[in-house]
This record gives structure tokens, sequence and C-alpha cells, in this order.
């Protein structure tokens, strides 16, 4: 039996009534959501969020947000110009707000190259790219098997689907191991079930992951 992650409940948005109501955590987000917690411990006032996509990053930043409206969050960061990072570090310093910025980072480059390596972050600025290196850098890491688990289970619920724990340990059991390759597969599930007017089974869960990875195991009859 798999231990079950903490959960965090969001604030209730007036988006897309699809969007999740909380934040899976486990040993890959954990650091992140107790720096999170604790901004009166960031150097500057300033935290950088990296992660692989899809880990959360942007639920976070708006679990964040609700508990400290006077701060300043940039998602995606890494995609504005650095003259608007540039500002943003200028106008929370003088005004002595936290800035939270969040970055898409390919799994594990952050923690091989540094933020600022090959594979990170392209700061062109080198003013810019002094000041946020003094900044608290938090990392999201590949997830776990519960955590996992309560992902998937996540995505199935925000679509109304029920996949159960033999589905779920057989798809664990041959699934690429990410934050992308959960969303991506309970998508297809969903497709499927909705196509054939018929909830999941193993078999459909089969086809599924066939669909997003590629055959990994012959037939049987």
């Amino acid at each position: 039996m798999i231990a079950r992650p903490e959960q965090i409940a969001l604030p209730l948005s007036e988006g897309d009534p699809g969007e999740p109501q909380r934040i899976v955590t486990g040993e890959a987000n954990r650091a992140a959501v107790e720096a999170l917690r604790r901004p009166e411990s960031w150097p500057f006032g300033t935290c950088i969020l990296a992660g692989p996509p899809r880990s959360g990053k942007s639920l976070l930043a708006r679990w964040f947000a609700a508990s400290s409206p006077t701060a300043e969050v940039i998602d995606d960061a890494a995609t504005k110009p650095d003259a608007i990072i540039f500002h943003a570090w200028n106008r929370a310093q003088q005004n002595g707000q936290l800035l939270l910025l969040t970055v898409d980072l390919s799994e594990g480059s952050a923690s091989q190259d540094g933020l600022f390596g090959e594979r990170g972050w392209n700061i062109a600025l080198p003013d810019l790219r002094s000041r946020l290196g003094a900044a608290l850098q938090c990392e999201i890491g590949p997830p776990d098997d519960a955590m996992m688990a309560d992902l998937m289970e996540s995505h199935a619920e925000r679509r109304g689907l029920v996949l159960g724990e033999a589905s779920t340990a057989y798809l664990m059991a041959r699934m690429t191991r990410s934050f992308a390759a959960a969303e991506r597969i309970v998508a297809e599930i969903d497709r499927l079930s909705l196509e054939r007017k018929t909830p999941p089974s193993r078999a459909l869960c089969r086809d599924a992951l066939e669909a997003v990875e590629g055959p990994s195991e012959p037939y049987l009859l």
C-alpha cells in the first residue's frame, strides 16, 4: 500500500471549473513548499521556483499569492525579457515586497548545470544574473511512486474518472516517471473512455499508455 502524500487546498478560482483545487505534494516538491511557507527566510525577499514542465509551479505560485497578496509573482519568468525581470527586482527591493519567479526547466538541469547553466535560464544581463544569483533557488525534482499515484488520481478526479488501484498500479509499472507523463496518460485514458463509452479498464489503460509512450510489451491472448 502506497502512503498518500500531503495535499494542499487551493483558493477557489473563477476560471476554468476543471482547474485543480489541490496541490499534490511529496518528496519532489517538499522543500519548495516549505520555502514558500517561510518567505521571511528568502534572501533579498526573492525566490526562484524551478522545475520540469507540468510540475505544479504555477499552482504553487497561485497558492503563495493567495497568502501573500502584496507579493509580486511572475510565472514563466525565463520567457520574459530580461528588462521586465530586472525592473521587477528593483521594484520589489524599493518597496520591500516579496518576489516569486517560476522557471520551466528540463528535469534535473538546475541540479546538474546550475539554474543559469547551459540548459538553464539564459540571462543576458550580467547585473540581473548576479542579483538573481543571490535569491533563494528551489527546484522541484522527479515524483516518487506515492506522488505519481496521487498525481494520476488528481488528474482523473478533475475529469470525473475513477482509475482504481489495479489500473493505477498497472500504469505505474510501465509509464515514464514524470509530471507531464501522468497528465498526458490520464488525458488519453479520458479520451478513449469517452470515445468507447466505457469506464477505464486494464485494456483501455494499456491502449492509452501505448498511444502516449509507444508499445512496450507484446499483446497476450
